[in-house]
């Protein structure tokens, strides 16, 4: 669901001042001086910011340090919990399929972002590749998946079920 868009001057709301924050943050990440991907992502609850991160892919060379997984694992820690119900997640672009998942693991209530995939794309971030996998079949893939049945492949679940110990997550 889209909002109307906004002028940045215009409205004074605390989507529109996380956004524009995602937005510097971004903006900070895609100069020379600094590297990383032009991504940001705030974390928001209760009115107040717990974490605020940049793309770090090239900075840290790890493919998952995208904006919205270093919020996510940062307001995790810092609320000591893995659970973020209650919290928004504003980015400054549309989630690639990685991070999405990572927000609905994290249980975060809402999701908001400025550009979308299409923005990402001409930009040369185009995820549509891998949605595209995603509903393949695994054995129609283009990076060979196969699996490996064993015996003892349902042990680790079977370990987990009789633990009465667990944290359910």
């Amino acid at each position: 669901m889209n909002k109307n868009i906004v002028e940045s001057g215009e409205d004074k709301s605390l989507d529109t001042q996380m956004m524009m924050r995602t937005l510097e943050l971004a903006g900070k990440n895609a100069s020379s001086s600094y590297g990383g991907g032009p991504f940001g992502a705030v974390v928001v609850k209760d009115g107040k910011v717990i974490s605020e991160c940049g793309n770090a892919v090239t900075v840290n060379n790890d493919p998952t340090a995208h904006a919205e997984v270093n919020a996510i694992r940062e307001a995790c820690k810092k609320l000591g919990t893995f659970d973020l119900k209650g919290a928004i997640l504003y980015t400054s672009c549309e989630p690639c399929p990685m991070c999405l998942a990572a927000a609905y693991w994290a249980r975060v209530s809402r999701i908001c972002f400025a550009a979308d995939r299409h923005d990402a794309a001409d930009a040369g971030f185009s995820d549509a590749f891998i949605y595209d996998e995603i509903n393949l079949p695994v054995d129609k893939r283009s990076i060979p998946t196969e699996q490996i049945k064993l015996k003892e492949s349902n042990m680790p679940f079977d370990t987990w079920k009789e633990n009465d110990k667990k944290t359910l997550y």
